[in-house]
């Protein structure tokens, strides 16, 4: 016999017992229902845990990306306090306010240097109104002044009619852009370009739509507000020059820190701050609120981590429990195959296939379960991007495996090491 023969006549060998192993594995769970139902039941609350950890952590993760989409990764804001203050906010509450002419200073003295940012636009202080049209009303809706800048700093872009322009900018008049939520609530069958809407008491004409952009963690939504010139917005909605945000462009965002710099050093300079003083301000950017996110997913990995390692070491400990009794339950019919030739490989890997196997099947009814669970979220959350990705399935089953192997070698080696004589007299 060659060596390529006896190599194949080995391979052949090693998937009959394993075939074998897994037809007796699968008798064995079949005549044994209840008790194998019962030592998996730690492997599926696992499995759920650690599915409903990884489809939690993912939602956040694209549900935060959605979400700071409006922010845009290439702006930084001037404010006067950073976005996340936390406990320090005692320290930043006495800080000068932004005005609004403050924009304009800036502007005179960055652009002058186009190599580094490319617009400033400025941003009133956001208020709540209600928006009419006829006898339609959309309430709690964002409110605020800002100029025609503001198309270039801002990701947003319009579905329908555009955005201010300088002359409209500049003169004040009475015209808006809307977002979406608001114009499907006022103009539901109606085209909203050139309607008249009234804020405040005010007539303001809408030249433009904001495209889709969603919510931001739920807080507000951005298709929930309307946009109207500076100028006007001052005037009526007798708005204070307090709070104000500058928002700047950056032209190459891979060089931000360097942008933060120079424009934390031009923003110095129109404070009049002396070089020994801290600074009264704060620039912040869409890469400081990503970061204020991390806790919230570490701790909800360490929790998921947890559950998932108690109800898997649970399992794994009834698993071995219940395979130790399967070996004693057989020890004859051990006896017996071995004195007919068993190799001890063959009972090692009986036994170990059988516990995998007990938890495969908790990882599969864990993976439906989980499936069940995950779109029960889907409905009631609808608007949280929940998504149940095909690597939790791999990592899930990969888990079921792994834990199937070390609940079942002790008893498996156990079964492997029994002398057959011995074995066949067991009574």
């Amino acid at each position: 016999m060659t060596g390529k023969t006896l190599r194949t006549e080995l391979f052949r060998l090693i998937q009959f017992e394993i075939f074998e192993s897994f037809r007796i594995a699968a008798q064995q769970l079949a005549a044994n229902r209840t008790r194998s139902g019962l030592t998996a039941l730690g492997v599926i609350i696992g499995i759920i845990a650690v599915t409903l950890m990884g489809t939690a952590i993912k939602g956040i993760d694209i549900g935060f990306d959605n979400s700071m989409a409006g922010f845009g990764d290439d702006v930084l804001y001037v404010e006067q306090y950073p976005w996340n203050t936390g406990a320090d906010y005692w320290q930043f509450r006495n800080r000068p306010d932004i005005k609004l002419n403050a924009a304009d200073r800036l502007n005179q003295i960055i652009g002058s240097n186009p190599k580094s940012f490319l617009a400033v636009a400025i941003n009133a202080p956001a208020c709540i109104q209600t928006v009419l049209y006829g006898k339609r009303q959309i309430s709690n809706v964002y409110t605020t002044g800002t100029t025609d800048q503001f198309s270039y700093v801002s990701s947003t872009e319009c579905e329908k009619g555009r955005f201010l322009n300088e002359a409209e900018s500049k003169s004040g008049r009475n015209v808006c852009v809307i977002g979406r939520d608001v114009a499907s609530g006022l103009f539901a069958n109606t085209a909203p370009l050139n309607k008249v809407v009234r804020i405040r008491g005010q007539e303001y004409r809408v030249i433009g739509v904001f495209a889709k952009q969603g919510s931001f963690l739920g807080i507000f939504s951005w298709d929930s507000q309307v946009v109207i010139p500076l100028v006007s917005y001052i005037k009526y909605f007798k708005a204070n020059q307090e709070n104000a945000s500058i928002r700047v462009k950056v032209k190459d965002k891979n060089r931000m820190p360097d942008a933060i710099e120079e424009l934390r050093g031009s923003f110095r300079r129109i404070r009049g701050l002396l070089p020994e003083q801290a600074d009264d301000f704060a620039i912040n950017e869409q890469k400081s609120l990503r970061s204020s996110i991390e806790p919230i997913k570490t701790g909800l990995a360490i929790a998921g981590l947890f559950i998932t390692g108690l109800a898997l070491f649970v399992g794994a400990i009834g698993i071995m429990n219940i395979t130790f009794v399967s070996v004693k339950e057989r020890t004859r019919e051990i006896g017996t195959r071995k004195a007919l030739g068993a190799r001890r490989r063959t009972i090692l890997l009986q036994f170990l296939i059988e516990a995998i196997s007990i938890c495969l099947v908790g990882g599969a009814l864990g993976l439906i379960l989980s499936y069940a669970l995950f779109l029960l979220l889907t409905r009631v959350f609808h608007d949280f991007p929940i998504q149940f990705s095909p690597l939790l399935v791999v990592l899930a089953l990969l888990v079921s495996v792994v834990t199937g192997i070390l609940s079942g070698f002790a008893p498996a080696w156990q079964a492997s090491r029994l002398n057959p004589v011995e074995a066949l007299r067991y009574e």
